[in-house]
């Protein structure tokens, strides 16, 4: 036998036994990834907020690193032997867990807690947490070009083997967003979290060892060693198939934005919807790759064609899929859908979550209310997901094989043509969001970028039909279809505003919305009073007129001011309907009231509706010039503010919310306690128990009030007849009456009470250990152990 051929099936032989045991590393591999950005990306959102923009720019940060490494893998795997391949694979698998083990400290101790009262400008903001994360990510990115080159020594195998990876990490990172998500942060702190994944890292270094022993050495292919096989169609040059791969990456991860706005109002905005929606994608993307793995192998047409059809198949699918969701959401659809899109709250949630608690997965199958509660969980957090999601992302991992084999032509630049292309990919995907995060979302909205994606996916199948390769009616009947796909789909897809009616549970009658880059907001009519529900996320967050909820949101502005003895500042974290922060200027003392509000829609909102509905108290809060609306990330304009403020108060807010964790937290209230003027107070609802523990560990006096919470570092002034006297002052008087607030009996129904509890320097504060921290947001993600929302 002649020993070049001999030595070929030795090489294929020693690759067929120790894939299995690679794809088994390269899942534990994705795993940690996945479960480090979900983390990581809290840590950062301390640092930068948890607006749109900052949490677009960790996501670009992230992906960037990725593609530098893509790249440097690439050319580092043709540069060695195989076995060399495998040793640097363990080598990164190494450090990125020993970054991981050093990273809260970096992102918490340093960035936020060192850096974060600094207010940064944007180029700089994404200078920092570029090169913070470039690092790990880096890291991260080598991982495939090396493994594939160090498991793939024939041409033949290349394209089965990188698909396999591919689809094997990716199935991996899947299971970390699930796991991370709904089982760790649940049950541990951050730096657990941290430590499972530096884990599954160690792991990977081991068993790549483990490999390396078992690969032949060899030595690094010369281009021409083996003759590339003919290829069917491949038409076009490789840099042209990256800039295909790049529109291919912008796409998908413009998808994803636009998806995850949709989850967030079907979802009502849970701190669950972005761990579940990159487990779905991940999971499509996975099953997919996977797929397309097994078809690629002896497939005898055109590979290329194949990419661009399933390309083109992946965004049809997604546009129609949104449309048959937004048709069976309307009102003469399917009832049980219906009646949760117009529920208001979280209830679903956690009723759902009970029912799986009590009787596990046979809640599914059970009678009564428990059964239907753990029915409407699974399908709001599992069927819909999985219908909008996993076809159209497992159509774009079934691409990725085909155009594997269609671009590589020899061994010896494998993992360099792997590392340009996921560079290229990752480029589109990084180009992608930024355009669509900060360029249509806010001129064109949801639905306007489903049709624009729609428009720019309609280059595949027109490529299609150019490139290269066989010519005749058989060749072009498939991209024909595909060009007249995705045109039905443009036309039937709806509009912005019946889109969002519908998937409100709320008919277009009695329904504004507003949508812009932080997410949508939307004004509807109350179906049990007369009035408005001003809704966020799909979540109800307050209502006009004011006063309504039984007047907490009234009480968290009034309150305070009322009992302070001169408030002259007054800072107010989120705005809803404007109920609160008008509330804290009825105090004549009062110089300044600054409301942050994270979204730039609901502000915008407020206004246009104030000029269209006669409404006082809207009317009042949009034209007081003492009230200073400011789009932003609450928390973070506290930290970075350099006012002593003698109220900061947060207006209510679920506690199941995304991000609510970031005003409940042990830290949050220090910080608060840090901005406060000598006698200042700190205000917050108490939604759990837990919220009132924490409150009490940050301050040494504390009076609650019903849900009212109230801290300060001197003796709090609650005195019942001074707070009458000044509520019987004109000028108070005549605020709350242009707004149409009759705000004695709101405000005497809280001081006659009897639950009003006074807490000094004197309580024990040594038990309460069970408290809401930035590093472990017990309530956000509902601590399986300890004391659920009431």
């Amino acid at each position: 036998m002649d020993p070049g051929l001999a030595t070929e099936k030795a090489g294929m032989a020693s690759g067929a036994r120790t894939l299995p045991v690679a794809l088994l590393l390269f899942f534990s591999s994705g795993f940690a990834a996945l479960l480090y950005q979900v983390v990581w990306q809290r840590l950062l959102a301390l640092f930068s907020g948890a607006d749109v923009f900052s949490v677009t720019l960790i996501v670009s940060a992230f992906m960037g690193g990725l593609g530098v490494g893509n790249l440097a893998g690439g050319h580092l795997a043709d540069r060695s032997s195989r076995s060399a391949c495998l040793l640097w694979f363990g080598l990164a698998e190494l450090a990125i867990g020993a970054f991981a083990l050093a990273s809260r400290r970096l992102y918490y101790d340093v960035l936020y807690a060192g850096l974060g009262v600094h207010d940064f400008t944007s180029p700089v903001l994404g200078a920092i947490l570029f090169a913070s994360l470039l690092g790990p990510t880096f890291l991260m990115g080598l991982s495939l070009p090396l493994l594939a080159r160090g498991l793939t020594d024939t041409l033949e195998r290349a394209a089965p083997t990188v698909g396999a990876l591919y689809g094997w990490n990716t199935f991996g990172a899947a299971a970390g967003a699930a796991i991370g998500t709904w089982v760790l942060l649940r049950r541990f702190d951050v730096e657990a979290c941290l430590r499972v994944g530096a884990a599954a890292n160690v792991l990977c270094a081991g068993v790549s060892l483990v490999l390396r022993a078992r690969v032949e050495p060899g030595s690094p292919r010369q281009p021409g060693s083996e003759p590339a096989p003919p290829r069917a169609g491949s038409g076009l040059p490789f840099w042209a198939w990256m800039v295909v791969y790049g529109l291919a990456g912008a796409i998908a991860l413009s998808l994803e934005i636009v998806w995850f706005r949709v989850l967030g109002v079907v979802q009502k905005s849970t701190s669950f919807t972005f761990g579940t929606l990159l487990a779905f994608y991940l999971l499509g993307t996975a099953g997919g790759t996977l797929v397309g793995t097994r078809l690629v192998q002896g497939y005898r047409g055109d590979p290329a064609a194949r990419f661009l059809r399933l390309q083109t198949a992946a965004v049809a699918w997604a546009l129609a899929a949104v449309s048959a969701v937004h048709l069976v959401s309307g009102p003469d659809g399917w009832g049980r859908l219906v009646a949760h899109l117009g529920s208001t709250d979280h209830g679903f949630f956690l009723a759902g979550l009970d029912a799986f608690a009590e009787h596990g997965l046979s809640a599914l199958l059970a009678d009564g209310d428990a059964g239907g509660a753990a029915r409407l969980f699974a399908l709001v957090f599992a069927g819909l997901p999985a219908l909008l999601i996993v076809p159209a992302t497992a159509l774009m991992g079934a691409s990725f094989p085909f155009l594997q084999r269609a671009i590589q032509n020899e061994p010896a630049t494998i993992g360099r043509r792997v590392g340009w292309l996921q560079t290229a990919n990752i480029a589109g995907c990084l180009a992608g969001s930024l355009l669509t995060g900060f360029v249509l979302l806010p001129r064109v909205g949801t639905s306007g970028v489903f049709r624009a994606l729609a428009g720019a996916a309609l280059c595949f199948p027109v490529l299609a039909l150019f490139a290269g390769g066989r010519s005749g009616p058989p060749r072009r009947l498939a991209p024909l279809a595909g060009l007249a796909a995705l045109a039905g789909a443009i036309a039937l897809f709806p509009g912005s505003r019946p889109l969002w009616a519908n998937l409100h549970g709320i008919g277009l009658v009695d329904f504004v919305v507003r949508e812009d880059a932080d997410g949508v907001s939307a004004l509807a009519a109350q179906s049990d009073a007369p009035g408005v529900m001003v809704m966020a996320g799909g979540v109800e967050v307050s209502s006009i007129p004011f006063g309504g909820y039984g007047g907490i949101h009234t009480l968290l502005g009034a309150l305070p001011v009322l009992i302070h003895p001169r408030p002259s500042r007054v800072l107010v974290i989120g705005i809803g309907s404007g109920d609160t922060a008008y509330a804290a200027a009825a105090r004549p003392e009062t110089s300044e009231v600054v409301a942050v509000e994270i979204m730039g829609s609901q502000v915008a909102l407020l206004a246009s509706f104030a000029r269209r509905w006669p409404d006082p108290g809207l009317r009042a809060f949009v034209r007081d010039r003492r009230i200073r609306k400011v789009v932003g990330d609450g928390r973070i304009f506290l930290r970075r503010s350099r006012t002593r403020w003698d109220v900061v108060e947060a207006d209510a807010l679920r506690v199941t919310s995304a991000y609510s964790g970031n005003v409940y937290s042990a830290e949050y209230f220090a910080s608060v306690r840090e901005a406060l003027a000598p006698g200042g107070l700190a205000v917050t609802w108490l939604p759990t128990a837990r919220v009132k523990d924490t409150l009490l560990r940050a301050f040494p006096y504390v009076t609650l009030v019903g849900h009212v919470g109230i801290g300060s570092d001197a003796p709090i002034p609650f005195d019942r007849e001074r707070i009458r006297e000044r509520l019987r002052d004109p000028r108070p008087a005549a605020h709350f009456e242009r707004a149409g607030v009759a705000i004695e009996p709101l405000v005497e129904s809280f001081l006659d009470r009897a639950d009003v509890a006074a807490y000094g320097p004197e309580f024990d504060r040594a038990a309460l250990h069970d408290v809401n921290s930035d590093l472990f947001a017990k309530d956000e993600f509902l601590y399986v152990d300890g004391r659920r929302p009431r």
